[in-house]
């Protein structure tokens, strides 16, 4: 049986995509490893991890953080880092293009039986499945996704994790649920498990509605994940 407890994911997420000017993808790199997202992620009460993803042969970036919950972003520290962000902080994100960010809570999440999360965590890959969900049909939309869809997208070997999340923050599109499924690879989606998925009569009957429209995001894992049980946590210093 898996072992589902982990210190590095929490009950909310941080979703975050971002692209550098043109000319400054290194000074960016450089700033986001080494300043803005450890200062996060070891600074902030709340803030469990934090994962950076890429697209490959595309300056376009995105991160995700693990937060106890979205609640953790009215912390009074986080939100001084957010309103009065340090020089370095202020000239990066005055310079960024393809903004947008995404708060959400986790409503419940699956793994593939035999991982923990941390193995999920590990996964080569992230899927981001943005929907707007109308209120009258949210409870038949997240009983579809959690009893038929995700087991069936489980099935997959290469499928490792999913997360339900119900989004209480969005910028730009006002999305309201996101789908987080942490995957092996692109070669996953043509898989048997996948199109039995998308087949069957409760899929059918959600693709026929005009209100599902799906937006996807797909992005490759980009360094490491960095927690508050790391070393470098306890000697971490704001270099500004």
């Amino acid at each position: 049986m898996s072992d589902l407890k982990s210190d590095r994911k929490g009950g909310g997420v941080l979703f975050s995509e971002m692209t550098p000017p043109d000319g400054a993808e290194q000074q960016f790199n450089d700033w986001y490893n080494n300043h803005h997202m450890p200062s996060h992620v070891y600074g902030v009460s709340g803030f469990r991890s934090g994962q950076r993803y890429k697209i490959p042969d595309r300056p376009d970036y995105l991160a995700i953080y693990d937060l106890a919950s979205s609640e953790t972003l009215t912390d009074e520290e986080y939100r001084d880092r957010k309103y009065r962000p340090d020089a370095p902080t202020k000239k990066m994100l005055s310079e960024v293009i393809a903004f947008t960010r995404y708060v959400a809570d986790e409503i419940s999440f699956q793994v593939r039986d035999g991982l923990t999360i941390d193995d999920a965590f590990d996964a080569g890959m992230i899927l981001a499945a943005f929907f707007t969900v109308p209120d009258d049909a949210v409870v038949e939309f997240i009983d579809w996704y959690e009893k038929e869809h995700t087991p069936m997208l489980l099935a997959n070997p290469g499928w490792r994790m999913a997360r339900h999340m119900r989004i209480v923050d969005a910028d730009p599109n006002p999305f309201t649920h996101m789908m987080l499924h942490y995957i092996d690879g692109e070669h996953v989606l043509d898989s048997d498990a996948v199109a039995a998925s998308r087949a069957t009569e409760w899929r059918q009957k959600f693709a026929a509605l005009d209100w599902y429209k799906p937006h996807m995001v797909m992005y490759h894992r980009h360094g490491k994940r960095y927690h508050k049980g790391e070393p470098e946590a306890a000697t971490f210093t704001l270099d500004i």
